[in-house]
């Protein structure tokens, strides 16, 4: 496959990296965007030959702007693909403890108002320069919902990307593909660490018995982009191995 220009954002977290090293492998030349984790995207930046680090917060507007415009004018005029693999952790580290409130607005912050704002940015860019494909994050228990705090804060965030990347596609097309993937249980750091309780309910609720791995998801994404599935877009891919769903897991 022909070398693209690639602008990633969340390219520390676990998915994000595996993105990016799924797309290293094809000769890609990567804009990565991160923030919580400086030694890790400098680190991530010299292992992958093609890759450039944007040390951004994305909670922050203007940040938002300068990633585009910056991956955008560097090297050569224009971004192939973007990539929108930014989220705010809330089930690890010091957010854990954050109340409700605040993890809901951080997440408004960054999960959807970078994510419409950017994509947006980059489609209108791309619509101007002749076409490119965008790639944003949804969740894969939004069409039968999860019961539990943290199951609400995520259907409102991936559940307002989901119905605009459908939006955005109807705006942009043909000149520019708008897809949504939807990662089910995917073992990242908080999957790493879960009680056995977790780990057992993962295991079930995938009709593969298994946690999905970053690699299963950055392996669509890589299809996704490709050629070969030029005739998709609009559409909603679940990456969860098929769910199994009903009494046995409603739970917090």
């Amino acid at each position: 496959m022909t070398p693209r220009k690639i602008l990633l954002t969340g390219a520390t977290g676990g998915i994000g990296e595996a993105v990016a090293r799924r797309f290293a492998r094809n000769g890609d030349l990567l804009f990565l965007q991160g923030h919580a984790n400086v030694e890790k995207l400098s680190f991530l930046c010299h292992e992958l030959p093609l890759a450039k680090s944007l040390n951004a917060d994305l909670s922050d507007t203007a940040a938002q702007d300068r990633v585009v415009e910056t991956a955008w004018n560097e090297v050569r005029p224009g971004i192939d693909l973007f990539i929108q693999a930014a989220g705010i952790d809330i089930l690890t580290g010091i957010r854990k403890g954050w109340t409700f409130e605040q993890k809901l607005d951080a997440l408004l912050q960054v999960d959807v108002t970078a994510s419409v704002r950017m994509a947006r940015n980059v489609a209108k860019r791309m619509q101007e320069h002749g076409g490119g494909t965008i790639l944003l994050f949804g969740w894969s228990a939004l069409p039968h919902g999860l019961a539990g705090d943290s199951a609400e804060l995520f259907s409102v965030a991936k559940g307002a990307v989901t119905a605009f990347a459908k939006s955005l596609a109807q705006k942009v097309g043909p000149t520019v593909r708008v897809l949504c993937i939807a990662p089910g249980w995917i073992r990242t750091a908080w999957g790493q660490n879960a009680p056995e309780i977790w780990q057992k309910r993962a295991e079930q609720t995938s009709l593969l018995n298994r946690w999905g791995r970053p690699e299963d998801v950055a392996e669509a994404l890589f299809f996704l982009a490709s050629p070969q599935a030029a005739f998709l877009n609009s559409i909603v891919l679940p990456i969860d191995g098929g769910e199994r769903w009903g009494e046995l897991f409603s739970g917090n």
